[in-house]
């Protein structure tokens, strides 16, 4: 099927990554499966309203394993679609930057949930690379605050509460409207809108294949679903 299609924009979730050393959200070894009290670090008026959420929070990018994870072959498979030209858009829910250091261009991949390469000040609203942070916490700071303002530091993601990038959302749309086949990758396709983009494409007459371990509330709605590892199914599909 993948081979048919001309123009094809995928979205992926945690899942792609996990061969990558990165853990999961829901899956059953995922982060806030093994411990749901983690998720209100992932919760904004959460973290502006308590400092103890915030020095987990730190801790947690202090040692997240982002920083050295490698791309495996699923990242890979991307970039191998993009040189076949056949790449419309990656739309992808992960913060890890996977994508980009596997050679996906950036001009094509949509972080819609934000990146953990970044840091923003929430008070001012200045940018700064994580890794001008990570030597303050590496120095005994269990909660950085900006240095221009003073104002709460918080990785450039974003949480439950906070609002989307409307420029990123609108490419993501543009994307799953603009091809044949729409690809859903390691996600479980709960969280909105990232899993309304299904919707988007298959409004437009694509196709859609999901690639993902656990069922979907899209399933019914798929051309083709695939359960085995995401490593072993993408370079099958398209190298």
């Amino acid at each position: 099927m993948t081979e048919l299609a001309d123009r094809i924009t995928v979205l992926t979730g945690a899942g792609i990554s996990t061969a990558s050393g990165i853990p999961d959200f829901r899956g059953p070894q995922g982060v806030w499966t093994k411990n749901p009290a983690a998720e209100a670090m992932f919760d904004i008026d959460s973290y502006l309203s308590d400092p103890d959420i915030r020095v987990l929070a730190w801790r947690q990018r202090l040692h997240n394993p982002a920083w050295t994870a490698e791309p495996n072959a699923g990242h890979l498979a991307l970039v191998e679609l993009e040189h076949q030209g056949r790449l419309r858009g990656l739309v992808t829910q992960n913060v890890d930057g996977l994508h980009q250091k596997a050679g996906s261009s950036p001009a094509l991949v949509h972080e819609i949930h934000g990146t953990i390469w970044f840091v923003d000040c929430l008070s001012c609203g200045r940018q700064m690379p994580m890794a001008d942070v990570i030597p303050r916490l590496e120095a005994g700071e269990n909660d950085p605050a900006c240095l221009d303002c003073g104002g709460i530091l918080k990785s450039a993601t974003i949480s439950f509460g906070q609002s989307l990038d409307q420029t990123v959302l609108d490419a993501s749309v543009e994307a799953a409207r603009d091809c044949d086949l729409f690809v859903a990758i390691g996600t479980s396709l709960q969280v909105y809108p990232a899993a309304g983009l299904c919707d988007e494409a298959l409004g437009s007459g694509a196709r859609l294949v999901i690639v993902n371990a656990e069922p979907t509330p899209y399933d019914e709605q798929a051309a083709a679903i695939h359960t085995d590892p995401i490593e072993q199914v993408l370079p099958r599909l398209f190298n």
